[in-house]
């Protein structure tokens, strides 16, 4: 289990800086049945001049909050200045999303795989109440166990016969 954690940390956490990739966690079902809510995405850095039509990319979008987004690319727009273009959408939307986001970088990360259920455990384990439970609890539980195979062991039984055998003065 310990051996997982760890995995998990680096692949998450330490991968994405020396190994190119990135990982997002899906939140709408926009893109199911392909990748669902909860979903982690791991998408790779891809020269944005081999970005095809079909791709699914993981990008900032123009409007409101700069969230990121992980969809299917349905247009590409070259532009004479050598900017990169691109209108997506999810694959369970009916219809391409309602802006063309262009591309700032030299680079798309592109849809790699999909780790299923990744990002709900992740986001449980972000919830403040879970993160008590886990600071306080898990170690109360470990020091209550440590406590027990402490205070539960029994001393070592001594040979009564032999010490009271030496000890007679009754003759």
């Amino acid at each position: 289990m310990i051996l997982v954690a760890v995995a998990a940390f680096l692949f998450l956490a330490v991968g994405p800086r020396f190994l190119g990739y990135q990982t997002s966690t899906m939140l709408t079902g926009s893109m199911a049945p392909l990748i669902n809510p909860g979903d982690v995405v791991v998408s790779a850095a891809k020269p944005s001049s081999e970005l095809k039509t079909g791709d699914i990319i993981t990008y900032g979008i123009p409007v409101d909050d700069r969230r990121i987004e992980t969809h299917r690319v349905v247009e590409i727009i070259r532009n004479a200045n050598g900017t990169t273009a691109v209108r997506t959408k999810g694959d369970a939307n009916n219809g391409a999303d309602p802006w063309t986001a262009i591309l700032q970088e030299d680079t798309v990360h592109v849809h790699a795989a999909t780790i299923p259920y990744l990002g709900t455990a992740i986001r449980t384990l972000r919830d403040p109440i879970v993160l008590k439970i886990l600071m306080y609890g898990a170690p109360a539980v470990l020091v209550t166990m440590l406590l027990a195979s402490i205070w539960g062991k029994k001393p070592e039984a001594t040979d009564a016969s032999s010490t009271d055998a030496g000890n007679d003065r009754s003759a």
